[in-house]
This record gives structure tokens, sequence and C-alpha cells, in this order.
């Protein structure tokens, strides 16, 4: 009869903070395309290995599939700035774990801005018309006649 694996002796693997959507949306966020790149219309998929301590933090990055023009520079950048979870482990065991990562780069469409449009108004107020109580009075008149 074989024994059961607890939980607890595994060593678990880092995660990110929301999981790989969370991942992906804060490699858009950061992601600065890079003007050399533009320029000669560059796109494609850098992929890089890194390495996260113990604690979390991304120690070194590097370039397997580059595609130059300043693109894998940015990539070893934003791999840099990612921080990872750590589940408890067994023992307090000290591991380095190393991962690889996809970044693709495609060219940023340029927005067509549209024209401005300037909406001014002009509030003008018509000249009131002189309302003198003397003059509404005026009009009405009472009469007496008296008879003797």
């Amino acid at each position: 009869m074989s024994k059961e694996r607890k939980d607890n002796s595994f060593i678990k693997k880092p995660i990110y903070p929301g999981g790989n959507k969370a991942l992906r949306q804060f490699i858009s966020d950061n992601l600065k395309y890079p003007k050399e790149a533009i320029s000669k219309k560059i796109e494609g998929t850098v992929l890089v290995k890194y390495d996260i301590d113990y604690k979390g933090v991304v120690i070194d990055g590097r370039v397997i599939k580059g595609i130059g023009h300043g693109c894998d520079e940015e990539a070893i950048r934003l791999v840099k700035l990612l921080k990872f979870e750590i589940p408890k482990g067994p023992r307090k065991l000290r591991v380095m774990f190393h991962k690889e990562l996809k970044i693709h780069f495609k060219i940023p469409k340029t927005k067509v801005l549209q024209k401005q449009s300037q909406l001014q108004y002009h509030l003008t107020q018509k000249p009131k018309k002189p309302t003198d109580k003397k003059a509404k009075t005026q009009n009405r008149s009472y009469g007496y006649t008296i008879n003797w």
C-alpha cells in the first residue's frame, strides 16, 4: 500500500498575482515600443528566460530568441519589473525558479485624430420692455356717478 503524499511536501511554483491574464495585462500596459523598431517596422515575438528567487523577485533575464532593434532590451526591462508570489513551501526551502515568457511586439495602430470641433455659445439677453407702474395704472380708470 502506497503512502499518500501531503500537499506541503511539494515545492510550489511562483504565481503572478491575478494569474496569466493579469500578467498579460501588465505587459501590455507597460510595454514601450522602441522607436527604432517602429521606424523599421519590426514586429515579432521575443522569448525571454528569467530566474525568480525565493522572495518572488526576478533577478536575471536572458533573451533566448530575439528580434533586435531595441525589442530585446524592452522585453528584459519588462521581465525585471515583474513580482511573483511564492506559496509557502516545505521546510522553508530557498528555491530558485526558472521560467520562460513570450512577449509579442506588434506595431501599434496610429489612431486617426478627429478634427476638434469647437462649440461656442453666445448668450444675449433681450432688452426688457420698460414697465412703469404708472403706465399700467393710467390705462385703468374708475368713474363715479353721484345722483342727487
